[in-house]
C-alpha cells in the first residue's frame, strides 16, 4: 500500500492515470459497459463503485481547465430518466477535489460512445446504476 494512494486504485489503473498525458480522457463506467468491445485499454475494477474511483482519481490528478467541458455524463435517452443522486454524488466528490471545475456536463449517448472509444482507458466500475458513467479529460498541474 502507498501512502496517500486510495487503495480503490490498483496498480493498472495508477499506471494508466501517470502515463496520461493532459488532453488524454479516462472513462469509468458501469459493471454493463462493452469496455473490451469498445477500449484497447480497459482496466477491470469489479466491486469498486464509480464515487470511490473518483475519489482516488481526483486525489491523483485534475480535470482539464482548457476546456469547458472536462467532465461529462451520458444524457438519457429519448424517453428515459437517469436517478439525479448518481449526479449529484458524482458532482460531490469533483467539488471536493476540484470545485472550480465547470459542472458536469451531459452529451448525447452515441457522442459519450464515440468520446469514450477514444479515451486512453475504460476503467470497468462494479456500480450498476442507470447512466453510471462519466469520462474525465486529464488537465496539466495546476499551479
Amino acid at each position: 500500500m502507498l501512502i496517500g494512494i486510495s487503495p480503490y486504485i490498483g496498480p493498472e489503473l495508477l499506471e494508466a492515470l501517470d502515463r496520461m498525458g493532459h488532453g488524454d480522457e479516462i472513462v469509468i463506467v458501469d459493471a454493463f459497459y462493452p469496455g473490451d468491445t469498445r477500449s484497447s485499454r480497459c482496466i477491470r475494477a469489479d466491486g469498486i463503485k464509480v464515487e470511490d474511483l473518483l475519489d482516488g482519481i481526483f486525489r491523483l490528478m485534475n480535470p482539464d481547465d482548457y476546456v469547458k467541458d472536462p467532465v461529462v455524463m451520458m444524457q438519457p435517452s429519448e424517453g428515459d430518466s437517469a436517478d439525479p443522486a448518481v449526479e449529484q454524488s458524482f458532482q460531490a466528490v469533483l467539488d471536493k477535489y476540484w470545485p472550480a471545475t465547470p459542472k458536469i456536463q451531459k452529451i448525447e449517448r452515441q457522442a459519450f460512445y464515440d468520446r469514450a472509444t477514444r479515451a486512453y482507458a475504460v476503467v470497468v466500475s462494479g456500480s450498476i446504476v442507470k447512466y453510471g458513467c462519466i469520462i474525465i479529460r486529464k488537465g496539466v498541474l495546476p499551479h
